[in-house]
């Protein structure tokens, strides 16, 4: 059953070769090429093995950590003021609480401090001390523009349409995509962001057109893309190989995608939950064939009021993105329906 309605124009978006977005107050340019294209935080997260404390300006200490090996930074009183993960680009940072809720799909709410964004380079031990992190960081810690837990709830049924100067919509509530007539469970892929934006788009692997039946519509894969990839800025592949961006496909991102593996694909159900920040990237077997195969992906948004671990993600039956519990709750502990079908997550 569907709960929701829509009111989307299904016009076929014009192609152009370059645009200019109006996204958290700033002004950002992407190229599409015609044709070719819970709580107060306490110190223990996750496995502590604390090595040395190095002294920084303004009152901040850098504390190692490890499983997976990581930088923590703590204020004057010990509080946690960020975290940077080595091999990866995404930081969280501490700040103002925020609430996200879905009240149609579940009373569930989830209160965080976390603030998720992507730092220009990838993490390493000891980049506390240079220029780039220094300068990136300063301005981090200040800004307020939506990160990425906010822009992943941009696309749920509450989002309300965005549009750039053109007209055209770059946010707001997102369908799943045509149904599949073949694939047991009805899924059907293919609902990239670029058939969400309705333009054509050049990868530096591959070349794609949007299919104007996928117009505004973000299948799960194409949900993390949109995020992570068109609106925070990480690079993109075309296909499902390794290399420098995000693949296309839930599988090639759990098993070849770029970023820091939090946890080894087993082909059972994945424990390692205190290893989860906001906006790690999970994966699932949501297939009819039980094991290590990965059909389904979605972004973790930390500990809900429930104290269930939360995630969102684009799937069939909620017609798109989702904190909700319809078609199975959004969370990994207990016995549900995607809890016993989590494999594996990434940080990116």
């Amino acid at each position: 059953m569907n709960y929701r309605t829509y009111s989307r124009s299904q016009a076929v978006l014009m192609v152009v070769a370059a645009f200019t977005l109006l996204v958290g107050g700033g002004t950002f340019t992407y190229v599409a090429i015609r044709q070719a294209v819970p709580a107060p935080l306490e110190l223990s997260l996750g496995t502590q093995a604390a090595q040395a404390a190095t002294p920084a300006a303004a009152g901040l200490r850098y504390v190692r950590l490890t499983a997976p090996d990581r930088t923590q930074v703590l204020d004057d009183k010990g509080k946690i003021v960020a975290i940077m993960t080595d091999g990866s680009r995404t930081v969280h940072l501490v700040g103002k609480k925020r609430t996200f809720a879905e009240p149609r799909f579940t009373k569930a709410k989830l209160h965080t401090e976390f603030w998720v964004r992507l730092a220009p380079r990838q993490w390493r031990a000891g980049a506390e001390a240079e220029k780039w992190f220094v300068d990136w960081f300063a301005k981090a810690r200040k800004d307020r523009s939506p990160d990425i837990l906010a822009l992943a709830m941009e696309y749920t049924y509450l989002g309300q349409p965005k549009r750039d100067r053109q007209g055209r919509q770059y946010s707001g509530d997102a369908a799943f995509g045509p149904l599949s007539d073949t694939d047991p469970d009805g899924r059907a892929e293919n609902s990239d962001f670029y058939d969400y934006l309705g333009v054509s788009w050049s990868f530096p692997d591959k070349e794609e057109r949007p299919d104007p039946a996928h117009i505004l519509s973000l299948d799960c894969s194409g949900f993390l893309r949109m995020v992570y990839g068109y609106r925070a800025g990480y690079p993109l592949l075309g296909t499902n190989n390794a290399g420098p961006g995000l693949p296309r496909r839930a599988t090639a991102m759990a098993s070849v995608g770029p970023g820091t593996l939090l946890m080894p694909n087993t082909g059972k159900r994945a424990r390692e939950l205190d290893r989860l920040l906001p906006g790690d990237l999970l994966f699932f077997n949501a297939g009819p064939i039980q094991g290590a195969n990965i059909e389904h992906s979605g972004i973790y948004l930390g500990v809900d009021d429930r104290g269930h671990h939360r995630f969102i993600s684009s799937r069939t039956t909620a017609n798109g993105p989702t904190m909700g519990d319809l078609g199975g709750e959004s969370i990994l502990d207990g016995t549900g329906y995607w809890a016993l079908r989590w494999r594996t997550a990434r940080r990116l």
